[in-house]
């Protein structure tokens, strides 16, 4: 079981915060510039024989319409929008790795700090995972992050400002990468904390990851007891996202779900896949390798046809007491093969 503590007022889950973006006017008969006097002028000329001048000007032999433009043809379409390394979807020819984090709390993930230099570290564990697919690299931003105090609104989470998410949005598209909007939700809800960042949500590279362990029932304090939350509210979440998608013909959006055991996660057989939504079942598990495995091995037996797998991997908690961090290779080598692989 994975123990609870809590660390300068943010909820820690086994050492480890869990997984706590002029036209012109057409000019008409009456708008014509003196137009009574410009008939007259024109009445008044003398005529003279075709093809000779008259003494005051040029013979007019017959009166003809004025030429009229050629309607403009059409404007092209504009091209269609992709995601950050090319097309518009994601499996199968994509796998994603990156890191999580947030600012001011290294304990959340190593996503901090100098966000060029970490960028440059996801590129070289992401390359190790390439194999048979191009890889995407992920920022995954933990934007509502739990808390172990209520805070003035009593939710128990925090927002980060808008003036963070351009900035990881910012060094997302920097290095071609995709950026992921976790949802720790405290006492709030996912979909209020998910709407919350529509704007973020209606560019062509920004997705979503909600942490059921940290949706807490009421009365319940993070980090003392395990949060959870449904099937139904992930579908709910991934259809809000697909009408986002079709709204404005954006390429496949990444829905995650992380899940760390069994509890955290009610009616998972009803998860399911929406238009333009891809949806990923993150294993969470802590520790050594053959806990880690065993933890996959058990949770994917839940996952439900159309949901991709995922894979999380932690610098600290897999590491300690003598432990390492599994290989790619090794985590490639999980049945079913991670199409998204995280590292805290």
């Amino acid at each position: 079981m994975r123990l609870f503590h809590l660390v300068a007022g943010v909820a820690v889950v086994g050492g480890v915060v869990g997984a706590l973006g002029g036209c012109m006017r057409s000019r008409g008969v009456g708008d014509a510039p003196n137009a009574s006097s410009a008939s007259s002028t024109v009445a008044a000329l003398p005529v003279a024989a075709a093809g000779t001048s008259g003494p005051t000007g040029p013979t007019i032999a017959s009166a003809s319409p004025a030429a009229t433009a050629d309607p403009s043809p059409p404007a092209p379409a504009p091209p269609r929008l992709e995601l950050p390394r090319g097309g518009r979807e994601i499996f199968p020819d994509h796998r994603l790795v990156g890191f999580c984090g947030t600012p001011g709390a290294p304990a959340l993930g190593k996503l901090a700090g100098k966000l060029s230099a970490r960028a440059a570290e996801i590129d070289g564990y992401a390359k190790k995972y390439a194999q048979n697919r191009k890889v995407l690299p992920l920022f995954e931003l933990i934007a509502v992050v739990v808390q172990g105090a209520p805070g003035a609104d009593g939710k128990y989470r925090r927002r980060v400002s808008e003036a963070v998410v351009d900035e990881y949005l910012a060094a997302a598209r920097a290095a071609k990468a995709l950026l992921l909007l976790n949802v720790q939700p405290g006492h709030s809800d996912f979909m209020t904390e998910v709407k919350y960042f529509e704007k973020y949500l209606r560019e062509p590279d920004v997705g979503v990851a909600l942490d059921p362990e940290w949706a807490m029932k009421p009365k319940q304090k993070p980090g003392v007891y395990y949060g959870q939350t449904t099937g139904a509210t992930v579908n709910e979440v991934a259809e809000y996202l697909a009408g986002i998608v079709k709204e404005n013909d954006l390429p496949e959006k990444v829905l995650v779900f992380h899940q760390v055991n069994s509890y955290v996660l009610k009616d998972e057989s009803v998860v399911k896949p929406a238009p333009g939504v891809v949806v990923i079942k993150s294993v969470d598990g802590l520790g050594p390798k053959g806990p880690k495995i065993a933890t996959y091995n058990h949770l994917l037996k839940s996952m439900t046809v159309g949901v991709h797998a995922g894979f999380k991997l932690f610098f600290e908690e897999d590491t300690s007491n003598g432990g390492r961090l599994m290989t790619p290779k090794e985590v490639l080598s999980l049945k079913p093969e991670p199409e998204y692989v995280m590292y805290e």
